[in-house]
């Protein structure tokens, strides 16, 4: 930080490849940099693309407040009562629209479901990570919105089986980026869709604005297109060093890789 710069008060920063090692691990300095920060009086806020479900196993890392902001901006939650304080749902309707558009101009994109309730998916959208061992409704994209299985839809996603990642989200823009957000993170043919408006940093804004610290007071970190607008938004930015090429060239300040600990090696310089 600059002599100019406002001193930090917020740290916002992705998980999955910027904060956390290889299987999804905080490492022994991550922490200590954490809780250094929460004691030097900085809110830490993890803005994920992860859904509610696969945040209680970082409870103890969430700082005072407990809040994470996942889904990309889709909700905000309480990770230690495992509560939702606050959730920006792509409706039905749009849901239903980006589901045509996708099959009619990306035909064999399969699709799944992540809402309140928890996950469910057709059947043609093959299962990764952690949603295999637990049971969930899977039936045909269209009957699971028509029947009200998914309401208050906080990501929609959609995979394709043969296209490269950066192509199935450029085509995919081209043919709904008009009805919501699409944006991606997996390092695999995934993309991640949300209500019209809502992004990282649109609820980062929010809660920012909700707490009283301006975005010259924010320090935020990710590596992936998802995590771009965020990174745009915030007064200081970070790219790690292993970030999607598009997130290298887009933001000024770089650190090392997550697995050499690059949140962590910035933070330790902010007090």
């Amino acid at each position: 930080m600059t002599p100019t710069t406002p001193r930090p008060r917020l740290i916002a920063t992705d998980l999955d490849g910027t904060l956390l090692c290889s299987g999804g691990t905080v490492s022994d300095r991550t922490a200590s940099a954490l809780a250094a920060a929460e004691r030097a009086g900085l809110q830490v806020v993890f803005v994920t693309g992860r859904p509610p479900r696969w945040m209680a196993q970082l409870s103890g890392h969430i700082g005072g407040h407990g809040v994470a902001i996942c889904s990309n901006g889709g909700a905000v939650v309480d990770v230690r009562r495992g509560e939702l304080l606050e959730t920006f749902p792509l409706g039905a309707e749009e849901a239903l629209a980006v589901v045509r558009a996708l099959r009619e101009r990306l035909p064999g994109t399969a699709f799944a479901f992540e809402f309140p309730g928890g996950f469910a998916r057709e059947p043609e959208y093959t299962l990764v990570m952690w949603e295999s061992d637990k049971e969930h409704p899977v039936a045909d994209a269209e009957k699971l919105i028509a029947d009200g299985r998914v309401d208050g839809l906080f990501k929609l996603l959609a995979k394709h089986p043969d296209l490269d990642p950066d192509t199935f989200l450029v085509r995919a823009r081209e043919a709904a980026g008009h009805l919501a957000e699409i944006t991606r993170s997996s390092p695999v043919s995934l993309l991640e869709i949300s209500a019209a408006g809502v992004t990282k940093a649109s609820t980062l804004a929010r809660w920012c604005g909700e707490q009283g610290i301006d975005r010259s007071e924010v320090v935020a970190f990710g590596d992936m297109p998802n995590d771009l607008e965020m990174l745009a938004w915030a007064g200081a930015s970070y790219a790690v060093a292993n970030a999607h090429p598009d997130v290298l060239a887009a933001v000024a300040r770089h650190t090392v890789s997550n697995e050499d600990d690059g949140v962590a090696a910035v933070i330790e310089t902010l007090f």
